[in-house]
């Protein structure tokens, strides 16, 4: 039958006749069978490399072929296309700005977390937890121009909620809710934050992320809590090998200061503190534009900031300001200054101050935050053209390069996407940041009419995603393993899986991380090959004879980054003639702890 025969007997299926609908299986299968041929013939010429205007021409007629499949089914009233129909397709990724993490990923990711509940135990601190979403009045009013990344949640039977967007305020939350019960406590926090903003997956900026805080709660002596807490960072950092890193450190009430000796009215503290804050990713020409065109700011007020947020440095420019007969006849100034004196005496107790910048283009766009602020930063966190150590730059500096344009097509956007961002344009961030806050207990308490109890409080929020996205390239490359199994067992001869699940049970019970391959007779070369994909370092293998003996053999393994033809690295196993040791079944455990420590 020819190829118009065919298209006219598909046709005839459109026709709701009882001979057409008879005759439907029946082609249905011819056409079913034609679609097979035609594919095969088409992979078979994109296999030799055929002409392109073959490839077409035969990409065309498959087409073709299944488009009047598609035109059959429907007019046959088939149960595929109805089924299809009923069950629309799914599309199976993660929400914006969230991701998952496979277990190697999570393996890295524990030995962060793993890090921070030490370090904040060993510096005294004390556990809680809160929920991820708060009623939506304790949220509002706290963040300034970001309260627009706040996630609301629909009514929940009479409830406003929103999901949390920092640890900071559900602390604030919990003391106004407790009371002078919790006066002079170091309290940390690690869990999941939610904040509508652009994500940048591959520098860690997401819409889900975890933070871990530590906090100071309660009246202490002036910056002792504020310098232990940038200490901690320092250890935190240290510990987790991000490479170098500054900590940047101003004074709010020296910011303060310097805006209303330059001019800035009281309504416009904040809007313009935000516009400074910006300026680790723009340029003062841009900032200052956002001062006066956007925020009204006269613009030889704008100037006057310029010289003041260029200036970064440790006891040198606290003694320059301190000079600055301007600046230290504002009130507020004066009290900033002070007690950055008494911090920078306490720091170099802590043996930090060679990790600290004292830079006055810091601001912390939070409303909260009372005193001292700091954030830390690496090379990394600066977005391309600007130095993540000098992002006060001088106002007359030029604008940075701009950043080289994405190779990448631009994603089809549904209605309700957001603008893509340009992950070239853009830098990690700060991996950790935070403040004094004296006041934010006191207005929670306040306002719920009770008596206005205020709870000072110092703390710092570590950015766990931003961490990792510095840490975990590393992590690969160096051929971190997934996992810490310790020992796998292995039987020579006939499975013995009895023999093998009681020598794991006792290693387990002992502290020891052990593992076996699941089957009742594997093969040796099975169970090395199972044991090798997880990088165990001791192979435990269980013999007949030996066990009646009270033996098992042991053989250390071990591992080298090599390099491959393509330049890259990957991990091989060390060859070796060893053949393992015998030790006692009775002393294996003590064995193991001795090579393994």
């Amino acid at each position: 039958m020819s190829f118009l025969g065919r298209v006219i007997i598909h046709r005839s299926l459109l026709r709701p006749s009882f001979s057409a609908r008879r005759f439907t299986m029946s082609a249905l299968e011819t056409l079913a069978q034609e679609i097979e041929t035609q594919k095969a013939l088409f992979n078979g010429l994109r296999e030799q490399k055929a002409e392109t205007s073959v490839l077409d021409e035969a990409k065309k007629k498959l087409a073709d072929l299944q488009k009047q499949m598609g035109l059959a089914k429907a007019a046959s009233g088939s149960k595929e296309a109805s089924s299809k129909k009923s069950a629309p397709r799914i599309l199976l990724k993660t929400g914006k700005g969230t991701r998952d993490y496979g277990p190697s990923e999570m393996h890295c990711r524990e030995h962060i977390f793993n890090i921070l509940r030490d370090v904040f135990s060993n510096f005294g601190g004390s556990q809680l937890d809160t929920p991820v979403f708060e009623r939506k009045e304790i949220l509002a009013g706290k963040y300034g121009e970001d309260q627009k990344l706040i996630f609301d949640l629909k009514d929940q039977g009479g409830e406003e909620l929103s999901l949390r967007y920092d640890h900071t305020v559900p602390l604030a939350r919990y003391l106004a809710m407790v009371g002078s019960n919790n006066d002079q406590s170091k309290i940390w926090q690690i869990g999941k934050v939610y904040r509508r903003d652009q994500p940048v997956m591959s520098k860690g900026r997401m819409r889900e992320f975890s933070q871990a805080d530590f906090d100071y709660c309660g009246s202490w002596d002036p910056m002792v809590p504020d310098a232990e807490i940038i200490s901690l960072v320092s250890t935190i950092l240290t510990r987790l090998d991000v490479g170098e890193f500054t900590i940047k450190l101003n004074h709010r009430k020296v910011l303060d200061g310097i805006f209303e000796v330059c001019g800035v009215p009281q309504d416009k503290m904040r809007a313009i503190s935000s516009a400074v804050d910006k300026l680790d990713k723009m340029s003062w020409a841009d900032v200052k534009q956002e001062m006066t065109v956007e925020k009204g700011l006269d613009s030889t007020a704008a100037d006057k900031i310029g010289e003041y947020v260029k200036l970064k440095g440790a006891e040198d420019l606290l003694e320059k300001l301190l000079q600055d007969t301007t600046l230290t006849s504002n009130k507020s100034a004066k009290a900033g200054l002070d007690d950055m004196a008494i911090l920078f005496s306490l720091l170099k107790a802590f043996r930090v101050l060679d990790k600290i910048s004292f830079d006055l283009s810091l601001a912390r766009g939070l409303d909260y935050y009372t005193g001292i602020i700091y954030e830390a930063i690496v090379a990394a966190s600066a977005p391309p053209g600007f130095s993540a150590d000098a992002t006060a730059s001088s106002p007359d500096a030029p604008p940075p390069p701009p950043a080289k344009p994405s190779k990448k097509k631009p994603k089809k956007e549904s209605a309700d996407d957001d603008e893509e961002v340009d992950e070239s344009s853009v830098g990690v961030g700060s991996i950790g940041g935070g403040g004094r806050y004296d006041n934010l207990v006191g207005m929670f308490t306040s306002a719920s009419g009770g008596k206005a109890t205020s709870i000072p409080c110092v703390g710092v929020s570590i950015g766990v995603d931003r961490i990792f996205a510095l840490v975990w390239p590393k992590w690969q490359a160096e051929g971190q393993r997934t996992k810490d199994t310790l020992a796998y067992v292995m039987a020579a001869g006939d499975g013995l899986l009895i023999e093998r699940i009681e020598l794991v049970r006792e290693l387990r019970e002992a502290g020891i991380s052990a593992d076996f391959l699941a089957k009742k007779k594997p093969k040796l070369t099975a169970q090395f090959a199972a044991g090798e994909k997880d990088f165990v370092p001791f192979a435990i293998i269980v013999g007949e004879e030996e066990a009646k003996e009270g033996y098992v053999t042991v053989k250390e393994q071990k591992w080298e980054m090599v390099g491959t033809e393509e330049g890259k690295k990957k991990k091989e196993k060390i060859k070796s003639d060893d053949k393992g040791v015998k030790v006692k079944r009775e002393t294996l455990v003590q064995w193991l702890k001795e090579r393994s420590s």
